[in-house]
């Protein structure tokens, strides 16, 4: 299980992340990209990760990680429910959201 405290410290103690609200939620951001969003009232995290990574999570238990509806889960988001989360599962998705969007920003050029 992850608290919402415990999601902020670990996707705060990543390096130039920042938490800035983002419509009715809170996201966590690198060079103000979002990796990360915190939805407060259902208790869950969305990370944006690969596809790859996305499948790999979503087989470990369907229940715990799950695609968002609709043409953001085809794209990466990914539903955590953080009451049911590991600590270390969840650490091990964040970090894969987190150098997903660095690595896409420095590939870019965009940083």
């Amino acid at each position: 299980m992850v608290t919402q405290e415990n999601y902020r410290k670990l996707a705060l103690a990543l390096p130039e992340v920042t938490e800035v609200p983002h419509f009715d939620k809170q996201s966590f951001r690198w060079h103000n990209k979002i990796f990360a969003t915190l939805w407060i009232k259902e208790d869950r995290a969305m990370l944006k990760l690969s596809l790859i990574d996305q499948s790999v999570f979503c087989a470990f238990d369907s229940q715990v990680f799950y695609p968002v509806p609709n043409a953001w889960g085809k794209q990466g988001a990914t539903f955590v429910e953080l009451k049911l989360v590991r600590e270390d599962m969840f650490t091990d998705a964040l970090n894969c959201a987190y150098q997903l969007l660095i690595s896409k920003t420095l590939f870019n050029g965009l940083a």
